[in-house]
């Protein structure tokens, strides 16, 4: 059995409650995963429990994009440039699959936030810093050379454009690569288990106690030390811990809105100006554009982030006011997000205006916690806290960990050589699954997703009879997905596993019944958790769905 499975739940659970940890993460999003990875392949014991699904907050909510804060430049925050930027190249190495290049371009338009000069001196300084090598290194463009790569531009304010590199992602399935590798190296890695409140010896957080979401049954998970990485809930945790004093969280709240691509037909990526002084990104992603993000201060439930009306008029018409010819509609939504950004308060600053840097926090009570920080700046992060660890773990008990070793570490999925093995590797998916009805697009989407473990999702699709390619293919990811991936519930294989719910909204409205059967026989599910679980989807989709 995989050790990565539902089905070994309670095998985890066992270690969690008769292991002494060096390390209990709370918080199962991309910052703890990284943590876990980084702890576990330097030698320590690690545990780490998530209330909900992993990546269920921020880390399934992002702009989906491993980029080197282009942005940051105009605040002269100069050293998160060059940490991101370095970051971007290395998780494109560790995986490449997952992270993908993807040419973005930047029109420069009259009374716009970027001018030529200024681009490119702004660009150029970025590709320094970022240390951008080859044909990735930026281009400035004519009107003429602008329109060539983007017709969809407005020509008669453009003047001409940047055009640089930047990397796409799945945010979700990152974090669950990363954990999947951490669960290699040994750590207890659990989903759907909250933790509630902590334990003290000799006023030290020495462990925490949790509850599984499935059986309402409750534990205690002992450790050396406690991290709390629960991005939009640190603040909580550090409340029960009675330590949240000082310097505070401050959420704001991110949109993306998605339609089919023939409704905003760009070719490649454009990161342009709204009219109220933002930028906003419009990204192609196989049968859709999603397009977003505002950056809103949010106050109101953390596990309750919807999409209101404002949120869609307000993207809507920044898309339509930068592509004349586009005329979106509320009707052409096809499904939506919103996150939030766990972000340090600063006195007198506005959303957009707040630094994406992370802090770490110790209390009295030696609770870590840790928020801020970007999606790609993860590996660092995780540094960070398990350096300090480490020294921490030295000095009392005098014990020594190996250095970092993540930056070499190659995430499941892999190995690829270089982003043109991975072209290689799906012209090949496509060879074997094209006799069968699956397109060329199937075999990127599952070589995007799954990297080589397409393979395993494969062998397992010959071995079935079903005559629908459509729903065989789902039928092996749903067996993947359980078996390999920790998935619990329909919500956890449309959202975070698949994506689908986002980017193929019309697969799931077509054979959400079909896979609900499934995991019912997976299960063995009662005819009540059946309907719990198929309300649990419908609810999720109209959220993506429903504006108010």
């Amino acid at each position: 059995m995989n050790t990565f499975s539902f089905f070994n739940r309670a095998n985890i659970q066992q270690e969690l409650q008769h292991t002494e940890f060096d390390m209990l993460i709370i918080g199962g999003g991309i910052t703890g995963a990284g943590i876990a990875l980084d702890a576990a392949s330097r030698g320590m014991k690690v545990a780490l429990v998530e209330k909900n699904d992993f990546a269920s907050g921020t880390s399934s909510k992002s702009t989906k994009l491993i980029h080197g804060g282009l942005r940051y430049l105009k605040q002269f925050d100069f050293w998160l440039v060059k940490e991101v930027g370095t970051e971007r190249a290395i998780v494109h190495k560790l995986a490449p699959h997952l992270v993908i290049p993807e040419k973005m371009i930047l029109p420069l338009i009259e009374g716009g936030t970027y001018g030529s000069w200024l681009t490119s001196i702004g660009l150029k300084v970025y590709d320094v810093l970022a240390s951008v090598e080859g044909d990735d290194k930026r281009k400035m463009l004519d009107k003429k050379e602008a329109l060539e790569k983007e017709p969809l531009l407005p020509d008669t304010i453009l003047n001409g454009a940047g055009f640089y590199a930047e990397y796409r992602t799945d945010d979700a399935r990152l974090t669950i690569e990363v954990l999947k590798t951490a669960s290699q190296y040994d750590a207890q890695i659990i989903n759907y288990t909250q933790a509630t409140e902590f334990i003290y010896e000799n006023k030290r957080v020495v462990g925490a106690k949790v509850i599984d979401a499935f059986t309402n049954e409750s534990y205690d998970i002992k450790a050396k030390y406690v991290v709390n990485a629960a991005g939009p809930w640190v603040d909580e945790l550090r409340q029960i811990n009675n330590s949240k004093i000082g310097k505070r969280l401050h959420l704001t709240k991110g949109v993306h809105l998605v339609v089919p691509h023939e409704k905003l037909p760009v070719k490649q990526s454009v990161y342009f100006d709204i009219p109220d002084g933002r930028m906003m990104f419009a990204i192609p992603r196989g049968k859709v554009t999603y397009f977003g993000t505002t950056d809103t201060n949010y106050q109101q439930d953390k596990d309750s982030v919807n999409t209101s009306m404002v949120d869609a008029l307000y993207l809507i018409e920044a898309v339509n006011n930068m592509f004349p010819d586009i005329h979106l509609t509320i009707d052409d939504i096809q499904s939506s997000w919103a996150g939030l950004r766990p972000l340090i308060h600063e006195e007198g600053k506005s959303a957009s205006e707040l630094s994406r840097k992370d802090e770490i926090f110790v209390s009295d009570t030696k609770l870590i916690s840790i928020a801020g920080g970007k999606l790609t700046g993860y590996r660092k992060m995780a540094e960070r806290i398990v350096d300090m660890v480490a020294k921490k773990m030295k000095r009392r008990f005098q014990v020594e960990f190996d250095t970092i070793q993540t930056e070499d570490i190659i995430l499941s999925g892999g190995p690829f050589q270089n982003y043109k093995s991975v072209k290689l590797y799906s012209k090949q998916i496509f060879k074997r699954i094209k006799s069968v009805d699956l397109t060329e697009l199937d075999a990127n989407y599952l070589v995007h997703n799954y990297g080589k473990q397409t393979d395993i999702i494969l062998d397992k699709f010959d071995e079935l009879t079903i005559k629908n390619s459509e729903q065989r293919l789902l039928k092996a990811e749903v067996w993947f997905a359980i078996q390999h991936e920790m998935t619990c519930t329909l919500t956890d294989f449309f959202m975070r596993r698949t994506g689908r719910l986002f980017f193929d909204k019309p697969s799931v409205d077509a054979n959400k019944n079909f896979v609900l059967s499934e995991f019912k026989q997976y299960f063995n599910w009662s005819e009540e958790t059946t309907n719990k679980h198929q309300q649990e989807l419908e609810e999720k989709i109209n959220v993506a769905i429903t504006f108010c």
